[in-house]
């Protein structure tokens, strides 16, 4: 990277920085959302949309919430002025939805629009034209005050053309186009010559919107900029400061956020930033950004999954697996530590029946945006850990492993995924626990226990080893320490053992729940082997995890052998 000294700093700072904005902490409210998914985000693909998904796309950001929608250059694209046409004709502008278009300052172009909204009941009508240094030098190669001018004619025609369509309620937008690297005092001066031709009010105010056309700062930098304008604008209070950044250094998002805070009242943007070059602010993002700080964004993402297939569907773009909120592994936690965080989390928040969202490594409660714990946020695989895993059985299956149990069994998947090279579903990895831990009667099954209570516990056991039936009798402290004794008077068993832990739990809630037991047993050497038992009586659900235990204690000295 050589080359870093012909780049130079291309963006103004503004004359004065109050930086009032730098005291908030957060934002408030939401901004007015304007959707321009059908012009930026349709110019942006390679294939660009039909009319019949544009149409689609239209009636879904409809669905979200937008309230006002650009269509793009109905003056200068046949697929967006037949798009406005059958949007107007087929009657399909709800009358809370304001339709936006965009124009160059030339005349022929500014009629054209015009005549391509006969027949709406409202409409904003977007004025641009290029102010930057760069734009001025080396494409209009036109002094300033040309410029201005051309800015002033069109804001002219805009007034002159709307006089003949009195049935439509017009609102006039303005950009200075490439704003971000525009002088400031120019920019206000433009702006403000616009402002004064069209004369706002408080029913028909004006909007200027102030792109980052091409992102050139740190975020700080625009929002000191959107300041300084706020401030100096003529008829503020009948002015709607609206920003339109684009994402060239990969933050869109804050210059939006920082935007706000210094005084901007509306955003246009596109789902998952869709835009040309490196794409326009994310809107899903930014407003997700409010919802988890306690701000209703106005925006309805509470089902992400479908917002990411009909986005997917139309635009044939693909929403990265990483992306905020919206990409598929967002909630995901294959660390070890984290699930163990996040199921401790989740536990602490049901024992203690909390209000409000606070479980450690995800910002917001997936189910708010349609997204499952089960399937989207403990994810299994070699860097997971004992307590993901737990977590999966329990919430799933209803299986609560005693603690070492848990860290013997996270091993055991931690290994299947390592040597498989591949993640395990919740499915695969109960499948793995029964198959190797539950009611596992191989070689040795014991077919029926009889009690007796004398002197303690005296258990009579019927087994089944291999094609031979056995019946031994001991005495014990408890049941399930006689029924230990009692085969252990088998003298080929071939394993020293001691019952060294025991738990139960209900499977299922109901008077028809299974019992659910699991048993560790210890040998001469220290080594424990747990094994679990189901059955609808709590004594038998004891006895089987004791004997699953035993057969896979004797599994695994078979296979040392």
């Amino acid at each position: 990277m050589k080359n870093s000294s012909k780049y130079k700093i291309g963006y103004f700072m503004p004359p004065s920085c109050r930086m009032a904005w730098t005291k908030k902490n957060h934002i408030e409210k939401p901004p007015v959302w304007c959707s321009v998914d059908l012009r930026d985000g349709n110019q942006a693909l390679v294939v660009p949309m039909s009319l019949e998904e544009k149409l689609e796309f239209f009636q879904f950001l409809i669905k979200i919430g937008f309230k006002e929608i650009e269509v793009g250059f109905p003056a200068a694209s046949e697929t967006e002025y037949e798009l406005l046409r059958t949007l107007i004709e087929q009657n399909m502008i709800p009358d809370d939805v304001t339709i936006q278009v965009l124009t160059q300052s030339r005349e022929h172009i500014i009629r054209k629009t015009f005549e391509s909204l006969a027949g709406i009941k409202k409409a904003i009508v977007h004025l641009y034209n290029s102010t930057s240094v760069a734009q001025r030098e080396q494409v209009f190669r036109k002094p300033k005050e040309e410029i201005i001018a051309i800015a002033k004619a069109g804001a002219e025609l805009f007034n002159e053309y709307a006089a003949k369509y009195p049935e439509t309620d017009f609102r006039f937008e303005y950009s200075p186009e490439s704003f971000t690297g525009t002088e400031m005092e120019f920019a206000l001066d433009i702006c403000n010559e616009v402002i004064d031709i069209w004369k706002p009010t408080p029913e028909k105010k004006v909007i200027i919107n102030l792109p980052a056309t091409v992102s050139m700062s740190m975020p700080h930098v625009y929002a000191n900029q959107i300041e300084y304008m706020s401030d100096n604008l003529h008829d503020r209070e009948n002015v709607i400061v609206s920003i339109h950044p684009h994402n060239d250094r990969g933050t869109g998002v804050a210059d939006a956020e920082m935007g706000m805070l210094a005084g901007a009242d509306r955003v246009e943007g596109t789902l998952f930033g869709n835009g040309e070059r490196t794409g326009n602010v994310d809107i899903v993002t930014l407003a997700m950004n409010m919802y988890c700080q306690g701000v209703d964004p106005g925006l309805d993402f509470s089902d992400m999954p479908s917002v990411v297939e009909i986005y997917e569907k139309n635009t044939r773009m693909r929403v990265p697996e990483r992306q905020p909120y919206g990409g598929k592994l967002v909630f995901a936690a294959f660390s070890g530590s984290h699930q163990d965080a996040i199921a401790k989390g989740m536990k602490y928040r049901e024992e203690n029946d909390l209000n409000t969202w606070t479980v450690p490594y995800l910002p917001i409660d997936p189910k708010d945006v349609g997204r499952e714990y089960e399937t989207d946020v403990i994810r299994i695989n070699s860097q997971s850990g004992k307590g993901g895993i737990g977590y999966i059985l329990e919430q799933n299956y209803g299986y609560i492993l005693p603690p070492a149990m848990k860290e013997e069994f996270g091993y055991y998947i931690k290994d299947i995924s390592d040597n498989l090279h591949q993640e395990l579903s919740p499915d695969e990895i109960c499948k793995v626990f029964t198959s190797e831990y539950v009611n596992f009667f191989e070689p040795i099954d014991i077919t029926k226990v009889k009690f007796q209570q004398i002197d303690g516990i005296i258990a009579t056991i019927n087994v089944s080893i291999g094609k031979e039936s056995y019946e031994f009798t001991a005495n014990g402290n408890g049941r399930l320490d006689a029924v230990s004794n009692a085969l252990k008077k088998y003298e080929q068993l071939g394993v020293d053992f001691d019952v060294a832990a025991y738990t139960e739990h209900a499977l299922e809630n109901g008077s028809s729940s299974r019992a659910c037991a699991y048993v560790a047993i210890k040998d001469h050497n220290g080594h424990v082997t747990w094994g679990t038992g189901i059955h609808p009586d709590i004594i038998s659900a004891s006895v089987n995890a004791f004997v699953s235990a035993v057969n896979r204690a004797l599994k695994a000295k078979q296979a040392m052998i």
